[in-house]
């Protein structure tokens, strides 16, 4: 059961780094409290897992036909690509770190299954822009219905938190039923792990990176890719948190990063592209595309010496 450590890291860093993804807008803009925010993300990250985590197993799991050995060094991996990209507050994507390390732990072995891959790129690339589709939409479409029957400030405000409120509570639940998968999939796959097993470690694991270590993320979400007001956080949270159950439904693991940033950079587009920041972009994207690809090296590397 030693072998399962580096899929608690690995959770440990999912947790620290996605956390910004659920309630960073709300934390940013001053509405929700961050101690309240890492709460409510711990409680519905497992309540999702345990609800529909399961969904996504065979996912990840049929990607390449991986030893408990070959299991560890590719969960190490992408903890470690993971932790990196903590530690300078980029908000990355998870399921791309297993997925790469996935594939670089096949190579090893020539098992890597890559039908099963394309339809993943495909959700990759749709995700964004899912969040920016889905942000745009309802920037116009909730703003109507406040504008129509919430007409005095203090029920403007007491609608919007409670939304943030909820549409966080919606975005902790989808992490938790996409996300496990990326953190114990791979064990699941080898039979080191029953399915309830990987499921129950998955999320604690998860959890327990939110409470601890994710504030630095959080900040970039909510703070350097566009300004937020109140209202557009709300869409921002509540357009992600929609992206990424749609997902789960597909059974592909998918970064709720992505989501959140599409969320994020769509509500600036409605403000004008000028207002969402080209260089924290940028610097989101190139973290992305080195994502899978530093994961894939270090996993190859670690199974080809060590296993």
């Amino acid at each position: 059961m030693w072998k399962v450590i580096s899929g608690i890291f690995l959770g440990w860093t999912l947790g620290s780094n996605d956390a910004a993804n659920i309630f960073g807008t709300g934390v940013a803009a001053k509405i929700i409290r961050y101690r309240t925010a890492i709460m409510l993300t711990s409680v519905f990250v497992i309540l999702g897992a345990l609800a529909e985590g399961e969904k996504c197993f065979s996912t990840v799991g049929g990607l390449s036909h991986l030893t408990p050995q070959s299991a560890f060094c590719a969960a190490l991996a992408a903890g470690i690509v993971m932790f990196v990209l903590t530690y300078v507050a980029l908000p990355s994507s998870t399921s791309q770190a297993i997925i790469g390390a996935i594939l670089g732990a096949g190579l090893v072995s020539g098992t890597p299954d890559l039908s099963v891959l394309l339809k993943i790129t495909v959700c990759w690339v749709l995700t964004p822009v899912g969040g920016i589709v889905f942000s745009f939409a309802l920037y116009h479409l909730v703003g109507f219905f406040i504008a129509r029957y919430f007409i005095s400030p203090q029920k403007r405000s007491f609608v919007i938190f409670w939304g943030l409120v909820l549409a966080g509570c919606l975005g902790a639940y989808a992490l938790g039923s996409n996300n496990v998968a990326n953190v114990t999939g791979v064990y699941v796959g080898t039979g080191l792990l029953t399915p309830f097993e990987g499921l129950l470690i998955g999320s604690l694991s998860i959890a327990g990176g939110a409470m601890t270590y994710s504030r630095k993320v959080m900040m970039t979400v909510g703070r350097k890719i566009t300004a937020l007001d109140e209202y557009s956080a709300l869409i921002a949270q509540l357009s992600g948190a929609i992206t990424v159950e749609i997902f789960t439904q597909v059974g592909v693991p998918v970064s709720s990063s992505q989501a959140i940033v599409g969320g994020v950079a769509g509500v600036g587009l409605v403000k004008g592209a000028r207002m969402v920041s080209r260089r924290t972009m940028l610097e989101i994207v190139i973290g992305w595309v080195s994502t899978p690809i530093s994961a894939g090296i270090i996993s190859y590397f670690l199974i080809e010496f060590f296993v």
